[in-house]
């Protein structure tokens, strides 16, 4: 697949203990994701956050790790990610979802060759 310049990135923010239909959140939209063909997800899991609810989430010492919060990363050309919304959509029941515009300067794999700019 060759994506280079604009794109969109959807953002999905959530706990990394949310589920839906008995799976991981962040599990099933990536799951979910490579079943639309989409370009690649990353999950992130951040040290601290919160979220609608005001609780604060957080990795310290002196608590054990409770639901942090993790983030969603997919980048794709736009139709694809509309494309990808009603799913997302059934997926996301609690957390918040953003997009963006942005520049793919490089998009490679390593099976030899460059793809992208």
């Amino acid at each position: 697949m060759k994506l280079a310049g604009e794109a969109d990135r959807l953002r999905i923010y959530s706990g990394e203990s949310d589920k839906v239909d008995g799976r991981l959140v962040f599990e099933a939209v990536v799951e979910e994701a490579r079943r639309a063909g989409l370009a690649g997800a990353t999950v992130v899991r951040g040290l601290c956050g919160f979220g609608a609810n005001s609780r604060v989430h957080t990795a310290t010492i002196l608590r054990l790790s409770e639901d942090l919060p993790v983030v969603i990363e997919l980048v794709d050309r736009p139709e694809k990610i509309d494309a990808f919304l009603p799913v997302l959509d059934g997926l996301v029941r609690e957390g918040m979802v953003t997009r963006d515009r942005v520049d793919v300067l490089y998009y490679r794999h390593n099976g030899g060759g460059k793809q992208g700019a």
